[in-house]
């Protein structure tokens, strides 16, 4: 089964395995693409809405990753249903892509290249330069910004 980001309808995505998708998608797409979303629907598409728990748990793999401040609840619903579903996720979206390797959930890409490796981000303060392994609001040694820093 694979379960189907909004980048799949907004590139009229083709595939003859079985699909899902979720509400938050939905909303999410307007016009034409809204209604390829009813079309799919009204063709067997299914529509699943994950369990809280599941996502609590994408949540945390989010912050283990630093793809948190990255993805928004949609993002994090839909790999939460795709977790719960054994489905392959159909999605763009690098931090998506990332959070999904870390909880050994497949992907498939649409328009892009996909990722090429797992990163666990790390966090580096503009002002002092110290590095932080989760992320923050501000630096709690001289209160500047922290930016996302690539690990390797």
């Amino acid at each position: 089964m694979q379960l189907l980001d909004s980048s799949a309808f907004i590139h009229e995505y083709h595939t003859d395995e079985r699909t899902a998708s979720i509400p938050a998608v939905q909303a999410e797409l307007e016009g034409e693409h809204a209604f390829r979303f009813d079309a799919m629907e009204g063709s067997g598409m299914h529509i699943h809405v994950p369990d809280e728990e599941t996502v609590a748990r994408v949540t945390r793999a989010a912050a283990e990753t630093g793809d948190d401040g990255e993805l928004s609840d949609t993002d994090r619903r839909l790999i939460a249903a795709a977790f719960e579903l054994d489905a392959e996720l159909v999605t763009d979206d690098y931090a998506m892509q990332n959070v999904a390797a870390h909880l050994d959930v497949d992907c498939s890409i649409i328009a892009r290249e996909g990722i090429e490796e797992q990163r666990n981000w790390t966090f580096q303060c503009v002002g002092c330069g110290r590095e932080f392994d989760d992320d923050r609001d501000r630096c709690p040694i001289c209160g500047s910004d922290l930016t996302r820093k690539n690990p390797s």
